[in-house]
């Protein structure tokens, strides 16, 4: 009799953790001015109200947008029983017309002559198959941690809410796998502090860095992963979750003009 594999504790209540996060949280691609809106206002609270970084804003509605804005899928993560948006990021990529290297990507503008890798570079690289991902902001509320009832946030989230939240970051780049697999890119750049994709790494998001040090708000560098390498080396145990994720944006995508978002005047309040 072959002898039952011994389960640890922490992986079951991992398991759970990941099926909550499914059941707890909605998955959507912002396509109307209010949902727009509410990214926008994300992004201005933790990148400049927060952080402080000098970026462009529309200072009379507090919103954080770019030039990238109106050519980028713009996603977001939704807390189900609160109503209240928990991250967002957005995925850019070049205009399938774009033959002659006119139309960049951000980390080609900043980066410019520090990405050094002698194969994943974005000028190198096919352009109808290369895409970033960036603005990638997860709201405060969500990013304490689950230790007691005396959090700032305990009088809005229960503590068992709360233990799930470390897995929004986690989510976030599962919606980035599948944006990625829906629109047929396959090589994704991301500019990140490198304490980042050491974190992803325990996921199995394995990413390389492409770059020498690129100065913008802080230190970073350029990272690269390849999707199809990717889908392979997620953990087990996501494949569920973003079993699911797939099924839930597939059906709000448009692919044919999935980087045509039109971005319009905020509403006003």
């Amino acid at each position: 009799m072959k002898a039952i594999p011994k389960v640890e504790p922490e992986t079951l209540e991992r398991k759970d953790l990941l099926h909550r996060f499914g059941e707890e949280f909605s998955f959507t691609i912002a396509k109307n001015p209010r949902q727009l809106q509410d990214v926008f206002a994300l992004r201005h609270d933790v990148f400049i109200k927060e952080i402080g970084y000098d970026m462009e804003e529309d200072e009379s509605h507090s919103l954080e947008r770019d030039e990238h804005d109106s050519r980028a899928i713009h996603c977001f993560i939704r807390h189900k029983r609160t109503g209240l948006i928990a991250g967002c990021l957005r995925l850019i990529a070049p205009s399938e017309i774009d033959s002659n290297h006119g139309e960049l990507l951000p980390i080609e503008a900043h980066g410019d002559g520090i990405l050094n890798h002698d194969t994943f570079r974005p000028d190198i690289l096919p352009r109808n198959q290369i895409c970033e991902v960036s603005r990638l902001a997860i709201a405060k509320p969500f990013r304490e941690r689950p230790k007691d009832d005396t959090s700032q946030t305990s009088n809005i989230f229960t503590l068992e809410e709360r233990k799930v939240f470390p897995i929004i970051l986690i989510g976030l780049f599962l919606c980035t796998y599948t944006l990625v697999g829906l629109t047929g890119k396959r090589h994704v750049f991301a500019m990140m502090e490198p304490k980042l994709p050491r974190l992803l790494s325990y996921s199995g998001f394995h990413f390389s860095k492409v770059s020498g040090d690129i100065f913008y708000h802080g230190k970073r560098n350029a990272f690269y992963i390849d999707h199809q390498v990717a889908e392979q080396q997620v953990h087990q145990d996501l494949t569920q979750l973003y079993a699911a994720i797939q099924k839930e944006l597939s059906p709000q995508l448009d692919v044919t003009n999935a980087f045509k978002t039109a971005i319009v005047q905020p509403e006003m309040t």
